[in-house]
């Protein structure tokens, strides 16, 4: 059993970025949120600065897309070294046809799944996808409250990942904290995205450690 740890530079001090990336060395990935004031109401960051991001950091990037035509774009993404990307259902054409263009470049594909939309609808294509991304927040802003009835939703993901005998990874974003970490890590998620707790801490690799601990402890396999 593994616990990752996926610090979100949403969070993080954007004009200071190099060291806020520094700051999270002790972590397994840096999550990257993109956003195009379409598919969500934030704006955030594109393929120049993701680029970047790529280059400077020793982590993986786990790029999560909250755009609209991630059939177009994730590629993309996965062209700049991102060792991870995130689209939504409901955003994309061809789920199975991107995430096999994405596997074949080298690339983690990862569905995405917003906390109104169900999971049993992707259960015939679980094997496909490397990850699936559940939503404990409505996505396209920070430092929302974290909502715990989207637990069951992880159970059911951990039950049938389990009855198949699949290796797809289970990550929670949103509202993820030393506080809550136990609580998503017990329904059987594997990877904690975490942005305020992070880079909200006096110290954010201490922050990082507290929340891999609590992971750790309450982890249901």
């Amino acid at each position: 059993m593994t616990i990752q740890i996926a610090p979100s530079i949403l969070s993080a001090d954007f004009c200071n970025l190099e060291r806020d990336l520094k700051a999270i060395s002790n972590a397994d990935l840096v999550h990257v949120d993109v956003m195009d004031h379409h598919f969500v109401p934030n704006l955030t960051l594109g393929e120049p600065i993701v680029g970047r991001i790529c280059q400077v950091t020793d982590l993986p990037v786990d790029v999560h897309l909250m755009i609209e035509d991630p059939d177009r774009w994730a590629p993309e993404y996965a062209k700049l070294g991102a060792a991870s990307v995130s689209f939504h259902m409901g955003a994309t054409h061809a789920p199975v046809r991107l995430a096999r263009q994405l596997r074949d470049m080298g690339c983690k594909a990862c569905f995405a799944v917003r906390p109104a939309e169900p999971v049993e609808p992707i259960f015939d294509i679980l094997d496909e996808f490397d990850m699936i991304l559940v939503m404990t927040v409505e996505p396209g802003f920070g430092g929302q409250k974290f909502l715990d009835n989207q637990m069951a939703k992880v159970r059911r993901l951990r039950d049938e990942i389990t009855r198949r005998g699949l290796k797809t990874k289970i990550q929670v974003d949103g509202g993820v904290s030393p506080k809550t970490a136990h609580i998503v890590a017990e329904a059987g998620a594997d990877v904690l995205v975490a942005g305020s707790a992070v880079y909200g801490a006096e110290s954010p690799a201490q922050a990082i450690d507290d929340i891999r601990a609590k992971a750790e402890a309450a982890f249901r396999a």
